[in-house]
């Protein structure tokens, strides 16, 4: 069985690292969940400890997710998610993206295929994404990523929509995949709890900076 790895711990919330190419929470199938995980790290220490869901990572997006060691800080923090949490992000994206920071605002509506669009109306639901360049290779662009919003495949639409997909995100028309996974990893999470400001930090996969490297 995979290890949990453990960012911060307290008696209100468990901070992990989660690896690219695991569900945050189950889809119906039987493969092992973060979530599960966590559950059963917690119960270990007292067989009547509960884990709560306070936000989520996709699939194949690696990096700091925090859970709530009570639903009294779950709702604290789920209420307020957007406002309270200051998320950044490190994505590769494929070519040279020729603007040096931005702002991505967008409308995106899922399909029933559960692919996410950008609309150019306001049907759908708002997504705001912030990016600045922090390096450069031949053939990628790797930038520090902060959403203002937190919706589903937001940051994989917003690149995808200026013509530079995520790396490995085949979904949002990715043509390479040279780190042999997704190229979003959830490097920082800011939080402010009961009046204290945590930050947590995901070292970034070894995949990440060895490629950056060459």
């Amino acid at each position: 069985m995979k290890k949990l790895d453990i960012i911060y711990e307290d008696k209100n919330i468990l901070v992990v690292n989660k690896p690219s190419k695991m569900l945050t929470i189950s889809d119906n199938t039987n493969a092992l969940t973060l979530y599960e995980m966590a559950r059963d790290y917690v119960k270990k220490k007292h067989k009547s400890n509960k884990i709560f869901i306070v936000h989520r990572l996709d699939k194949d997006t690696s990096g700091v997710v925090l859970f709530a060691k009570t639903e009294e800080i779950k709702r604290q923090l789920q209420n307020n998610w957007n406002d309270l949490a200051n998320r950044e992000y490190i994505a590769i994206l494929e070519g040279n993206l020729k603007e040096e920071k931005g702002i991505i605002k967008q409308y995106l509506l899922e399909d029933c295929t559960h692919k996410v669009y950008a609309l150019k109306n306001k049907k759908g639901e708002y997504a705001e994404t912030h990016f600045e360049v922090i390096n450069r290779t031949s053939k990628n662009t790797v930038v520090k990523v902060i959403i203002k919003t937190g919706k589903k495949n937001q940051i994989r639409v917003a690149f995808a929509s200026l013509g530079h997909p995520i790396i490995g995100d085949k979904k949002y028309g990715s043509k390479t995949n040279p780190i042999k996974r997704l190229g979003l990893h959830a490097y920082q999470l800011g939080i402010k709890i009961d009046g204290k400001y945590h930050e947590f930090i995901a070292k970034l996969p070894s995949s990440f900076t060895s490629y950056c490297k060459k």
